[in-house]
């Protein structure tokens, strides 16, 4: 047993047989937990608990699936667990689009988030801002590179100071999920059926499109759901899709250094 599956038996009264792991997980143990009464639930483990499930609370909070918090504990989040057959049929990807419109309609004051957060060893630099090339060059750009090669550093330096040409300099700072692949979307019976996993700050809602299209391709039904489209959003999708490569490529090493050089290419940097 590992220490992980120790906390939660020891905290739910749980035994070993309970536990199943769950697929994904890659940067954390996910343990699904089925209790004697039928009961089943999700425990996460990680150092920022508390983050994660105010930002789950926070998606519910303006009409978006999110999983309920049960509990929190010293690194260990209890949720709802919610069923997902994987099955993306179009009216789940119009329902996407419409909670995710939804959520971008939530407008902040300022972009960034009142905490930093981390998806796994990468920390994520939240500090309110009200700059947004800043922003992003800065404090998801710059920030994600700094460990990366010489080479890699050298190219994200050289790009930032173009991103005023590049991006606006001020649009509207909505609410982001900040980690939106399908993998974090949860599907059941034709439905959408929770967000997980959020990584929330307030931004350009351009990102959780990019993000979304750099590894998925939503059909039409997506599209027309969630609404008009700011002019220009392809030609900055690029921008925004390099701060997910740059993260795999820190985070799960050089498989994902043809991504990156593709981006880099593609916004001349």
């Amino acid at each position: 047993m590992t220490a992980f599956r120790h906390r939660v038996a020891t905290l739910t009264g749980v035994a070993e047989e309970g536990l199943e792991r769950l697929a994904g997980g890659q940067l954390s143990e996910v343990l699904l937990v089925r209790r004697a009464d039928g009961r089943v639930s999700v425990a996460k483990g990680g150092a920022a608990v508390t983050a994660e499930a105010a930002m789950l609370r926070g998606l519910a909070g303006v009409g978006v699936p999110a999983p309920a918090v049960e509990a929190e504990h010293d690194a260990l989040l209890l949720l709802e667990y919610v069923p997902n057959d994987r099955v993306f049929t179009a009216a789940a990807w119009a329902e996407l689009g419409a909670a995710l419109r939804r959520l971008h309609d939530d407008e902040g004051e300022h972009y960034g988030w009142p905490v930093d957060y981390e998806i796994g060893t990468v920390t994520l630099d939240n500090r309110r801002r009200d700059d947004w090339p800043g922003f992003w060059g800065e404090q998801r750009l710059l920030s994600t590179a700094a460990l990366l090669d010489r080479p890699w550093r050298a190219r994200i330096e050289a790009l930032v100071p173009r991103l005023p040409e590049l991006l606006p300099a001020a649009p509207r700072a909505s609410h982001l999920h900040g980690d939106l692949w399908s993998g974090n979307i949860l599907v059941s019976g034709g439905s959408l059926a929770a967000l997980i996993d959020p990584a929330c700050y307030y931004g350009d809602a351009e990102i959780d499109l990019a993000m979304l299209t750099l590894f998925d391709t939503p059909p039409d039904g997506f599209w027309h759901a969630y609404g008009p489209l700011e002019r220009g959003w392809r030609a900055r999708r690029a921008v925004y899709q390099l701060f997910p490569a740059l993260l795999h490529l820190r985070l799960f090493g050089g498989s994902y250094a043809g991504m990156v050089e593709r981006l880099l290419d593609a916004v001349g940097g």
